[in-house]
């Protein structure tokens, strides 16, 4: 049985070693995009959103992300805290560091060790302590509520005027496509007498 648990924590350690730890994501980003932003740097193998569980809400703000291979991560890792890496429209960078077991909630116990836990008597001497942290906790709760609001609304809109603009920029190089397909800007250039460069690149006045 220890050989077992032995083994069972190895192997998670490895998948430890293999995770990115992901923070200051935007409340809106989704499993797709997170795969999708880290794709270029290798396989992503999973994406698990830690729940906030400080906000009404409950809405993941960062995510452990399992690369196929360790090297994968370190290079996500060294990526994103080298250059600014935006991510679904957060006006702000995304964070990137090691995982470390105590960040997965479904971890294997550690062989060897033992957990004591017990309700504290109102006449511990922690106890005062404990309930002003749970008062403390219940504040800091309600003042990320109006906060994570505010966010929302905010990425929310820039997220929207981002599409915007991609599909006008989209509908714009479509409208100059169909002009040099059709031969409408060779017509217009020789009118003008305008000479365009005649090469398997983009096509340019000169």
């Amino acid at each position: 049985m220890g050989s077992a648990e032995q083994d069972e924590y190895a192997a998670f350690k490895e998948k430890v070693r293999r995770t990115v730890f992901m923070d200051s994501l935007s409340p809106i980003v989704t499993e797709s995009v997170v795969r999708t932003a880290l794709d270029q740097y290798g396989t992503v193998k999973s994406v698990e959103f830690i729940p906030n569980y400080l906000e009404p809400r409950n809405m993941a703000r960062c995510a452990l992300v399992e690369m196929e291979k360790e090297k994968q991560a370190e290079v996500v890792i060294s990526t994103i805290s080298e250059l600014p890496f935006m991510m679904s429209g957060m006006p702000r960078p995304v964070r990137a560091c090691a995982a470390v077991p105590e960040m997965f909630a479904d971890r294997p116990r550690k062989p060897g060790r033992q957990l004591h836990v017990h309700w504290l008597d109102p006449s511990d001497p922690n106890f005062e302590v404990a309930n002003k942290l749970k008062q403390l906790v219940k504040k800091h709760a309600t003042e990320n509520a109006v906060m994570l609001k505010h966010q929302l609304e905010k990425e929310e809109k820039l997220a929207k005027q981002q599409g915007e603009t991609l599909k006008a920029n989209y509908k714009k190089y479509e409208m100059i496509d169909s002009l040099m397909a059709d031969g409408t800007v060779r017509r217009l250039a020789g009118r003008y007498t305008l000479r365009i460069s005649d090469d398997s690149g983009p096509s340019t006045f000169h």
